[in-house]
């Protein structure tokens, strides 16, 4: 057995068909892990991933998940939420259902996984767990505020976790991630009473903002790199920040400046 086969982990990975997933779930099953990705359609195994069908938002599919990883490999040792979606359109023009599908992806498709997986964790006394955030949890988006909240939830998910996980064996981190270049640009879905509505012109000039500074935004590799460090790891801290110096060093001014303050620097930013 070499060293790289003896430190091998199983672990999952949700939302593994493209963006950060994919990238995450390539790199972890290089690095000599044994890797179960998945995606809401059936994908044909690649790189070295076994791909399995789920769908966050569903009960039942998330436990048949975790019933076929535990058949198949017989213990969990990581679980990477990284399944997500994102919606824009004012708060005002967003219906209901839209932003309820917004949450119950990005938010409580993670929190199936790790009620589904804990158990298994805390029988082997051990696991980690991380969950893929974003700068976006903790400085609001105008016209995807839905995002924003999910993304604000899963930072508030994962301080709790990690104090309740205290002396199993098991522990927590989540992944912050500024503007990369990944499928999530083109994905994005806009909130149906969004089109001719009071914010409509606002709204298009500050989504190109954001597809600018996604296409010209980071290699995902990255991330996927810092799971891989991340897995390795003896101990792991509360968050990760990842991305373009800019955006992280805005999040640091959002900390020392007054609020109003650095309202204004958004507006501007976004031209708003």
């Amino acid at each position: 057995m070499t060293e790289q086969t003896a430190h091998a982990k199983i672990i999952v990975v949700t939302g593994a068909s493209s963006g950060f997933g994919e990238q995450i779930a390539k790199a972890l099953a290089l690095a000599g892990h044994r890797v179960f990705g998945t995606s809401r359609n059936h994908k044909p195994d690649a790189d070295g991933v076994r791909m399995v069908r789920l769908d966050v938002t569903d009960d039942a599919s998330v436990a048949a998940c975790i019933a076929l990883v535990m058949a198949e490999a017989g213990r969990i040792d990581v679980l990477v939420n990284n399944a997500g979606m994102g919606i824009c359109g004012a708060i005002e023009d967003t219906s209901l259902a839209e932003a309820q599908a917004q949450l119950d992806t990005n938010f409580w498709g993670a929190v199936r996984l790790i009620q589904g997986i804990l158990p298994i964790m805390r029988n082997q006394r051990s696991g980690r767990i991380v969950t893929i955030g974003s700068l976006a949890g903790h400085a609001a988006l105008p016209y995807q505020a839905f995002y924003s909240a999910s993304k604000f939830a899963l930072e508030g998910l994962n301080e709790a976790l990690r104090l309740e996980l205290t002396g199993t064996g098991i522990d927590a981190t989540i992944i912050c991630p500024g503007d990369f270049r990944t499928g999530f640009t083109a994905a994005r879905r806009v909130a149906e009473k969004a089109a001719g509505s009071f914010y409509a012109g606002k709204m298009e000039r500050t989504v190109k903002i954001y597809e600018r500074d996604e296409l010209n935004g980071a290699d995902p590799a990255q991330v996927a790199r810092l799971v891989v460090t991340i897995v390795r790891a003896g101990k792991v801290r509360v968050r990760y920040s990842v991305g373009k110096f800019e955006q992280r060093f805005g999040i640091l001014l959002k900390r020392w400046l007054p609020p109003e303050w650095f309202e204004l620097i958004m507006q501007s930013t976004y031209q708003l």
